[in-house]
């Protein structure tokens, strides 16, 4: 139990259903419905629609989402992707010729198809009890009736002046008179509360075939971009089998590749070597070998992921004890390892992630994003629709596996996970921050598993995040710590901005009580009934 006297959090206790977000009118919006007699599907995708208005830095109907639905707590659960492609006319060589060595993220040629809108149609569609429009409503509500601007949400806005600023609809839509707007203002966007309405009363259709699909695709060729009506039109999500290995017991699922949630699971089974308990949660040991795991398994990250559908991932192999043998052996306690290019951005990206648990015990984990900050930074303007920039995470580099190509997915930093024991869901859970995401989740699981935190104080204790070089560390780690870190070669930062963000339920198979948490790095909050 935390000291009251210290500041801080209690986790969220319910017994009816929980939601956790990281806007408090998302969640709200997701325990209205679960108290109006909706499930945990149906809470999850009014939140994140509402999310895609309140927080329109981090996420949007121009975005993708994926998500782990575990139902009545059963596993494996459904996994679902809904990462959107590269157009089918796409052609590496255009690049080449036109001398551009990568896809900057500012570029037309950075958006791929977004995938988000139909992905929860379908989720509603098949495991839903209301149907989208209804789902739709407080998000429209609030982007035509305003909502007001909350401080984090405010201060990564105010980061973004000048990319907005480079398209004239995205200053119209996002900015005041050239500037962000200010916690504690209101913001209205109206144009977005039409096409939520057009898209209620004539189904998602109408934003991949119909009419905003033809305004978008119009706007975008007259950029450049190579996307068509038909790469919109032919967008499905996929149902896809889950990942998971075993850490001490406990099962951890995740997404399968082209999203990075392997990496998480290679970062455990390293770890999973180690008597990570005996060494101090916040000490120079814990943080050195969490690096030493991550560097190694962001460099096959960038070395192996992308699309199964175009690539050979090796999933078995990088899953395999052995493999996590022949990494460990590459470790030592007592220094760092040579440099590894692991081609990640120190900079940590906008998303959001939800978590739902209803009466029944389904549990929900769900992810949606625009990649970076407002995406592209391009706003389509009779749509009032901002379109993501995963496109720009696709290599150019012909010997990728990750190489930009037709109809291809390009490999995707957002992950939603489920934790299990003895076939039952114990935790909902997500960690925001972008290419942070996978050491996200091992962090949080070892703060849980090994080092017997709550839910509330695993998501709040201090992170670190190892890449290209860099360690950052938050500032509430101790300068001790960073000076031992150093003795042993890393080379290391205190980080600037807080590193990610999360949500999490638990589910208590003893008795049924859901314990939430969120986090203090973004606005939000968890709720229960």
């Amino acid at each position: 139990m935390r000291d009251f006297q210290l500041p801080g959090r209690s986790p969220v206790f319910g017994l009816r259903g929980a939601a956790a977000t990281s806007h408090p009118l998302a969640t709200g919006v997701a325990l209205d419905i679960l108290k109006s007699g909706g499930n945990a599907i149906d809470s999850a995708v009014a939140a994140a629609a509402t999310l895609a208005v309140v927080e329109p830095q981090s996420t949007g109907v121009g975005g993708d989402c994926f998500a782990l639905c575990s139902f009545k707590g059963i596993v494996p659960p459904i996994a679902i992707n809904g990462s959107g492609a590269a157009a089918k006319d796409i052609d590496i060589n255009w690049f080449k010729t036109n001398g551009l060595t990568q896809i900057e993220p500012e570029s037309p040629h950075a958006i791929t198809v977004p995938g988000a809108l139909r992905t929860w149609a379908k989720l509603v569609n098949d495991y839903g009890t209301q149907n989208l429009s209804k789902l739709l409503k407080p998000a429209i509500n609030y982007a035509r009736d305003g909502y007001v601007v909350t401080p984090r949400v405010a201060l990564d806005w105010e980061e973004q002046v000048d990319k907005l600023s480079k398209c004239p609809h995205s200053a119209k839509t996002y900015l005041v008179s050239g500037r962000s707007p200010s916690a504690g203002s209101v913001h209205r966007q109206p144009v977005l509360a039409d096409t939520l309405s057009k898209i209620s009363e004539f189904g998602v259709d109408e934003f991949y075939s119909g009419s905003i699909a033809r305004d978008i695709v119009t706007y975008l060729r007259g950029l450049g971009s190579a996307l068509n009506i038909d790469d919109f039109a032919s967008f499905e999500p996929q149902y896809v089998k889950p990942i998971y290995t075993n850490y001490r017991g406990y099962d951890v699922y995740e997404c399968p590749p082209n999203g990075q949630g392997i990496t998480a699971l290679m970062i455990l089974n390293i770890l999973c070597g180690y008597d990570m308990g005996s060494f101090d949660a916040l000490g120079t040991d814990r943080f050195h070998l969490q690096a030493e795991a991550t560097r190694l398994a962001y460099r096959d990250r960038f070395k192996y992921l992308a699309d199964p559908d175009k690539s050979l991932v090796p999933i078995e192999k990088l899953l395999s004890e052995s493999y996590a043998e022949e990494l460990r052996s590459q470790i030592s306690l007592n220094k760092v390892m040579p440099f590894i290019k692991n081609n990640s951005e120190i900079r940590h990206r906008d998303t959001v992630y939800l978590s739902v648990v209803d009466s029944d015990g389904t549990a929900v984990s769900f992810i949606n994003s625009l990649f970076h900050p407002f995406g592209s930074g391009l706003c389509e303007p009779k749509s009032g629709v901002i379109l993501q920039n995963r496109g720009s995470g696709f290599s150019l580099d012909p010997k990728s596996p990750n190489c930009i190509a037709p109809g291809k997915r390009p490999m995707h930093t957002i992950i939603p996970g489920i934790l299990a024991k003895n076939n039952k869901t114990l935790m909902s859970f997500g960690v925001m921050g972008g290419h942070y995401q996978a050491c996200g989740h091992a962090h949080l699981l070892l703060n849980l598993i090994d080092y017997k935190m709550d839910p509330q104080e695993a998501l709040d204790a201090p992170r670190a995040f190892h890449t290209d070089g860099i360690y950052e560390l938050e500032k509430t780690i101790s300068r001790q710590v960073k000076e031992k870190l150093e003795s042993r070669g890393h080379d290391t930062r205190w980080s600037k901005t807080p590193i990610g963000g999360g949500q999490l339920i638990c589910i208590n198979p003893s008795n049924g009580v859901l314990t939430a948490a969120s986090e203090f790095r973004k606005d939000g909050l968890a709720l229960s009934w």
